[in-house]
């Protein structure tokens, strides 16, 4: 069994993007049209792996994409449409936000291996 909401990434070395924010809750016209296309948008970029988002009843959400390179992290931060999204959104969505780019040299979980009773 897999939970969808974990990116499915290589081995490292690779790049986190990590996006810290609080909504200020006050205009929320367009932001989950916005954020799905984002997420496609990225999806289609070369160099990107995956990502994960979650976001709390209290408006704070972590979302962070992965990525092979810095340059591919780069070239996404150029992206007209990208670009555009988050000038809007510091004005209209967010109270405040941290945008952080670490590379991630390992990486390792626990995946749910549990068998299930009828099994």
């Amino acid at each position: 069994m897999t939970n969808d909401a974990f990116a499915r990434l290589p081995s490292p070395p690779y790049y986190a993007v990590i996006f810290s924010s609080r909504r200020n809750g006050e205009d929320d016209a367009g932001y989950g049209e916005a954020a799905q296309r984002m997420v496609e948008l990225a999806a289609s970029q070369p160099g990107y792996l995956g990502v994960e988002s979650t976001r709390g009843a209290d408006g704070f959400g972590i979302t962070v994409s992965y990525w092979d390179s810095e340059a591919s992290i780069a070239a996404w931060r150029q992206h007209a449409e990208h670009a555009a999204t988050r000038a809007h959104g510091r004005v209209h969505w967010y109270e405040h936000y941290e945008l952080r780019v670490a590379k991630v040299e390992r990486a390792y979980g626990k995946p749910n291996t549990t068998p299930k009773h009828d099994e």
